[in-house]
Parts: structure tokens; sequence; C-alpha cells
């Protein structure tokens, strides 16, 4: 097994377990107040990480053009989590869940057009499922 996919499998275990048991802390607080506490961690196991593993001699390398992306990309997980937190607080985990995975379809087609992914048979059959399965769920 390749090392991306070996970490993409790890990745999704946990992403898995996390909004399980975001769901559990959120019950007497609100979505807000969880997610700070919830990012808050994350900052601090991150930086951690950045320690340990020696990348912090990295940060030197970061053009302005890659921290501009880089905070983009930020803000669109700030608005995701902020949106995803107020959903599980209020509506069932396993149906939130579904529905944001949809964002895989707007990834991948932004994948092809802006980084030049390769577009596959298999990733667009694979694609294919993904909105036949979600048209499924959101069908009432």
């Amino acid at each position: 097994m390749e090392t991306w996919v070996l970490y993409a499998v790890i990745s999704a275990i946990f992403a898995g377990l996390t909004s399980v048991l975001a769901k559990y802390g959120l019950k007497e607080v609100s979505g807000d107040v969880a997610l700070i506490i919830r990012t808050s961690f994350i900052f601090l196991i991150v930086w951690l990480n950045v320690f340990l593993l020696d990348d912090v001699k990295t940060l030197s390398l970061i053009t302005r053009k890659s921290m501009i992306f880089l905070l983009l990309s930020g803000f669109t997980t700030s608005v995701s989590w902020i949106f995803y937190y107020k959903a599980i607080k209020i509506g069932h985990v396993s149906q939130v869940a579904l529905i944001d995975k949809g964002s895989i379809v707007l990834t991948l087609a932004l994948s092809f057009w802006l980084l030049k992914d390769p577009l596959t048979m298999k990733v667009l059959i694979g694609a294919g499922l993904i909105v036949a399965g979600l048209i499924v769920l959101a069908w009432q």
C-alpha cells in the first residue's frame, strides 16, 4: 500500500469518529463554543506535531502566494466547520455527514479544472455513484 493511501485511510477513520464525538460534546453548548474548544485543541496538537517532526524549519520557506492560499483555505475551513457544527447540533449526524461529503464532487471538479488532476473513468464512476447516493438521500 502506498503511503498516501495509508494516510488517507487513517484520515477517514478519524474523520468518521470526529462527528460522532462532536455530537456528544454539543449536548450542553452551542456549536460555536464547541468549535472554539475543538479548534484550540487542534491548534495545539498541530503545533506539537510540527515541532516533534522538526518541520518548524520549513516555516521560512513559505512564499507570499502560498500564504495567501493557505489563509484562504483556513477561511473556507472555518466557514465549513461553523455551519457543520450548527447542522450537527440540530440535525442527525448521519444525515449531515452524508450531505457534507457531497463536497467531494466539488473537490473533484476543482481538482480537474484547477490542479489538472487526471480525469479517469474510475474517478468519474466513483463521482457518479456519490452523486447518485446524494440524490437517494435527498429524495423525500
